[in-house]
């Protein structure tokens, strides 16, 4: 996004500050039409609905900033590198596409879900996917890797239990988050210290503060609704059985098959790029279709075709087209049919609409228009740390992008927590707890888009269940009015 001021984009007159009556116009419409889209076109509202509402709403703001003096083309070039930070976003939307296109046809994916469905069970189905997920996000320090993997995995798990892909979906972003939050291997767990100014271990630590208590109470809620499934589901073992021969039927599956997770897994931790590294998965799983599953792609191929033409054609599909599998049965077909960048165009189409809608807010200067007011009723530091966590869930909100929701509240506050005595620790954190924790829980933000898509989830129920998500800035509200371990510049603690 634009960083420099109206006057190099505007020479021709003087711009006006926006009023706050500006500013509130396009949110307040966007509010209104984004709720017109969930009730008139419920689950499908993130197709298109929403995406126009975005539009809407950025034209509305674009009438506001021409009005005050702004000119079309400064306004445009705005636009333009709002969406260009999301192209290194995008290129992983499409590989992590890709990826789970190859790994639902080499057997990956469907090998992980049937081991899991021998070793895992129903009782603490959801506290193990948070667990698990939290180790390997902490391991490899990203939660889309994570959830595009063994997200994937438990989201199948899940089915064959016959138990909610809500709660699934929100204990594998929970467990992610935890895992990434903590992990100093994350780009956020660098970012936001680096913002405020604070050492990345002593970061790390004052963290654990707040997010070990989230962490907890969440591993918690995801046993008790596991308990109450488990006495309430008593003899779903014939799903079980039936999912597992047919993933016996279908697929050739082997221990092998899941060389390339771990593949991914430690060129991930080897620090990697995300983009390389899911790329490098996807084409081993695609080398790994051809080794492992011959009679699959053989059965998949069109009618007519030699043997090389089958892998190539199917293979090459699996990359932008995913794979369709036909067992008989309608509800396996639709868990392991799948896949593709194909399958992420919405999720980009979604994610480049809010970024350009959150790019022309910040040019025009109406997200700074609220941090401005916010600063003037921010009189105690409990009030200012809540400022804090509000203006990065609401960045999260406009700007659609959770590195945004730590750069700009991080640059607004930091002056203003060092003029209070805060020790900079006390920023980091707070940038964390909110901007990076809040992202996965907003559909057209990069993150949630991101979620909705790889889980290839059918409604936006997930949201409350990702118990660490949402309590995590409510424990760091509490800590902040109770002045409970708030790291003071003069502290000697």
């Amino acid at each position: 996004m634009s960083n420099q001021l109206p006057s190099e984009h505007n020479s021709i007159r003087a711009v006006k500050e926006p009023s706050m009556l500006d500013a509130l116009i396009p949110l307040v419409s966007l509010v209104i039409m984004l709720t017109a889209s969930v009730s008139y076109f419920a689950d499908n509202s993130s197709y298109g609905p929403n995406q126009i509402a975005l539009l809407l709403a950025m034209g509305i703001a674009i009438v506001i900033g021409l009005k005050n003096g702004y000119k079309w083309h400064a306004i445009e070039k705005a636009i333009v590198n709002g969406i260009s930070i999301s192209l290194g976003a995008i290129l992983i939307l499409l590989t992590v596409g890709a990826l789970i296109g190859t790994w639902l046809l080499s057997g990956t994916v469907p090998t992980m879900i049937y081991y899991g469905l021998q070793i895992i069970d129903p009782s603490w189905f959801y506290a193990a996917c948070c667990v698990v997920c939290g180790i390997v996000a902490m391991s490899i320090g990203s939660s889309w890797t994570t959830a595009a993997t063994v997200g994937v995995a438990f989201i199948g798990i899940s089915n064959g239990f016959e138990m909610s892909t809500a709660v699934t979906a929100g204990a594998v972003i929970s467990g992610a988050y935890f895992g990434d939050k903590l992990s100093p291997l994350s780009e956020t767990t660098n970012l936001a210290p680096a913002v405020a100014g604070s050492e990345l271990f002593e970061h790390i630590r004052y963290m654990l503060l707040t997010t070990i208590p989230s962490i907890t109470i969440a591993l918690i809620l995801f046993l008790i609704i596991g308990f109450d499934h488990s006495s309430a589901n008593v003899g779903n073992t014939d799903s079980i059985q039936m999912l597992t021969s047919t993933l016996e039927q279908t697929y050739n599956i082997s221990i092998f098959n899941l060389i390339p997770l771990f593949i991914l897994l430690a060129l991930a931790y080897k620090k990697m790029p995300a983009f390389p590294a899911v790329a490098i998965g996807a084409i081993i799983g695609a080398i790994w279709s051809g080794l492992f599953q011959q009679e699959l792609i053989l059965s998949m191929a069109k009618d007519g075709l030699s043997s090389t033409t089958a892998y190539i054609t199917v293979i090459w599909t699996a990359f932008f087209d995913g794979v369709v599998v036909n067992t008989g049965n309608k509800e396996i077909d639709e868990l392991l049919s799948r896949g593709g960048m194909a399958s992420m165009l919405n999720t980009i189409w979604l994610v480049m609409c809010a970024l350009s809608f959150g790019a022309v807010l910040e040019h025009l200067g109406m997200l700074a228009k609220f941090v401005e007011t916010i600063l003037k009723t921010a009189k105690s530091i409990g009030s200012l740390i809540t400022s804090t966590i509000v203006t990065c869930i609401g960045t999260n909100l406009i700007t659609a992008d959770q590195y945004m929701a730590i750069v700009m509240p991080g640059r607004m506050f930091k002056e203003e927590f060092h003029r209070r005595g805060l020790h900079p620790t006390v920023l980091s954190r707070t940038l964390e707890d909110s901007g990076t924790i809040t992202s996965p829980l907003i559909p057209w933000n990069t993150c949630g888009a991101f979620m909705f898509g790889a889980l290839a989830l059918t409604s936006y129920d997930y949201i409350f269940y990702c118990f660490f998500n949402l309590i995590n800035p409510v424990i760091a509200v509490i800590y902040a009015y109770t002045g409970f371990k708030i790291k003071k510049l003069v502290s000697k603690t």
